[in-house]
């Protein structure tokens, strides 16, 4: 079965936003960078997908004109076999992504990259609905803690926590980074 890797959103802006922390950056990093690596190693084709919206002001790190819509430092560098740039939470909307897919006879996905509960699950989801099998890295995605409606702080990892529950079984297979790198193989 051909299997691609999606790296969502891994990029730059995130340093620009007010609830950005460097905590679980290290952890990320090395688990997406391991993702990345051992995909390449296998020829499994990776595919980077960038999020730009909002104005088109130097201000908005979410516009290309910031400089901010480029990879995360720290980053693995790699040769990403396709790059797309969306502006909604899936990356199968309005990108192309689903139709280089579909032409590459790419019949399995790995989610990772930031935001968890943003656009990893809603991509992870998307896909999942239509028809794609999909593994979801959970230790290669990145969230931040976030204000619930009555103000109380919701974990980063507890966000992370319910993804996989609620993704699990329904949605996707989550995998280590080393089960997602054996499955592609295979």
């Amino acid at each position: 079965m051909k299997t691609c890797l999606i790296v969502i959103d891994v990029q730059e802006s995130f340093r620009h936003r007010p609830y950005f922390t460097a905590q679980d950056l290290p952890a990320y990093l090395r688990a997406q960078n391991a993702l990345i690596e051992g995909c390449v190693a296998r020829g499994v084709p990776v595919v980077r997908v960038f999020h730009a919206e909002g104005p088109a002001v130097p201000e908005n790190a979410f516009s290309v004109a910031s400089g901010h819509v480029r990879a995360l430092e720290s980053l693995v560098d790699f040769e990403a076999a396709a790059t797309f740039t969306k502006s909604r939470h899936s990356a199968l909307v309005g990108t192309g992504l689903d139709v280089w897919l579909t032409q590459h006879g790419v019949q399995r996905l790995i989610v990772s990259g930031i935001r968890t509960e943003q656009c990893c699950e809603t991509t992870t989801r998307h896909a999942s609905d239509l028809g794609w099998e999909v593994d979801y890295v959970t230790d290669a995605t990145l969230t931040w803690d976030m204000e619930q409606p009555d103000g109380q702080t919701l974990a980063a990892a507890d966000i992370k926590t319910r993804t996989a529950t609620v993704l699990q079984g329904r949605f996707a297979t989550l995998s280590t980074v080393q089960q997602a790198i054996d499955r592609a193989a295979a």
